[in-house]
């Protein structure tokens, strides 16, 4: 896939259809990339790579490359897409600049998962059809890679490609997933136990703004974050509201919007499972609204921004909550 990759990649941009290209870089560790935008066929050659590890969604780069002169060539995974058409809906991204090749993607590693086996000193990760072969400074391990899947690859939306201008392999259908299995076993807890379980997780936020940074719904000017004028700038939080706060606004703010890419999850270094708050917002919206996915299309009116007579009264919200 790699080179196929690569090669459609120099091919666009020696005909001049594009002027650059957003992939993925080759980084300090066999399971390390990040995203980057190659200018020449020599850097693509030297740096761009695409395997089990390059897991990014990309298309919030587009923002602003979109915005400069020339086409840009974007390589998009299926679930990357949905991102890619709500940010066209939101007018962020420039259609007309942008040139979409959708490539196949059967889920990400996650190499924390690799590591809780008890594994470290990680130099390569080869996949052999479902099989991954580990090399090590202390030896070589094996297993199947299905144990270390991300879990938003586990609990994957869709394989279907909702945009591109050109497909590497097939088009794909919308999976019937388990993605609110969590989110319902939260919601038949208790309000105590809820409650406890994300001050948990929340206590281990170190504010690195990581989450908001990668999300492609966050993509304000200026966040109300970093407004020295909203009272709630302050990058370390003072006590456990504020702990709490940032969070919940956040998850407030994309309501409607996310798209359930996962990327707040896969980057958080606290390994917070930022998506459940997401997660419980789009079920709730499925419920109350009739079901809707975020990023499906690029004219639809997300049920938040769109009143209708039909819509559910505060009074049915709180009937249907839980203690």
């Amino acid at each position: 896939m790699q080179k196929a990759i690569i090669e459609r990649a120099k091919q666009l941009l020696a005909d001049g259809t594009v002027t650059r290209v957003i992939g993925w870089k080759k980084g300090d560790f066999a399971y390390d990339s990040t995203p980057a935008v190659f200018n020449s066929a020599e850097e693509l050659d030297k740096d761009f790579i695409f395997d089990d590890f390059t897991a990014s969604n990309v298309s919030k780069y587009l923002i602003k490359e979109s915005q400069k002169e020339g086409k840009v060539l974007v390589f998009l995974k299926p679930c990357d897409t949905y991102s890619f058409n709500q940010l066209v809906k939101e007018h962020r991204i420039n259609r007309e600049n942008v040139y979409i090749v959708g490539i196949e993607c059967y889920g990400k590693l996650d190499i924390e998962k690799i590591r809780a086996k008890g594994i470290s000193g990680i130099q390569s990760v080869t996949n052999n059809d479902g099989t991954l072969t580990i090399e090590t400074l202390y030896g070589t391990e094996t297993m199947p890679a299905y144990e270390v899947m991300a879990e938003r690859c586990l609990s994957c939306k869709s394989k279907k490609y909702v945009a591109y201008d050109e497909l590497i392999g097939d088009d794909g259908e919308v999976m019937d997933s388990n993605r609110f299995d969590m989110v319902a076993q939260l919601e038949a807890m208790s309000s105590e136990e809820r409650y406890n379980f994300w001050r948990e997780q929340l206590s281990k936020c170190i504010r690195c703004n990581a989450c908001r940074n990668v999300c492609p719904a966050c993509s304000c000017e200026r966040c109300v974050f970093d407004n020295d004028n909203s009272g709630i700038a302050n990058k370390a939080p003072a006590d456990s509201f504020e702990e709490n706060m940032f969070h919940i606004i956040r998850a407030f703010h994309v309501a409607g919007r996310c798209t359930d890419c996962g990327e707040c999850s896969r980057v958080c270094p606290q390994s917070i499972p930022l998506h459940l708050l997401n997660r419980k917002f789009i079920k709730d919206i499925n419920e109350l609204y009739g079901e809707y996915q975020a990023g499906a299309d690029t004219d639809s009116r997300a049920p938040l921004t769109n009143y209708t007579q039909g819509d559910c009264e505060p009074s049915v919200v709180h009937e249907r909550g839980v203690e």
